[in-house]
């Protein structure tokens, strides 16, 4: 589980099997026991969601869109280089 970041107490990571064929670029976020998925494109978009509150998912969406460009970077380096 590679993790590419972390903040305010989430933990930003991606599977290093993400699905056969791969699945388009997303980050995990996992913080005391709850666990979401957000796509990352030009805007984060949640996918999955199991424990985290409205006003949580809010927070995650933001740091993901400030550091969209790490988690892309991080993303094809793992998977493509």
């Amino acid at each position: 589980m590679p993790s590419v970041l972390t903040k305010n107490g989430y933990r930003f990571f991606f599977f290093s099997n993400e699905g056969q064929p791969l699945e388009p670029c997303h980050i995990h976020v996992r913080k005391h026991g709850a666990l979401a998925k957000f796509w990352v494109n030009e805007n984060a978009m949640l996918a999955e969601n199991i424990g985290f509150t409205a006003k949580e998912l809010k927070e995650i969406e933001t740091i993901v869109n400030e550091n969209s460009s790490v988690i892309k970077e991080a993303w094809n380096e793992f998977f493509f280089e």
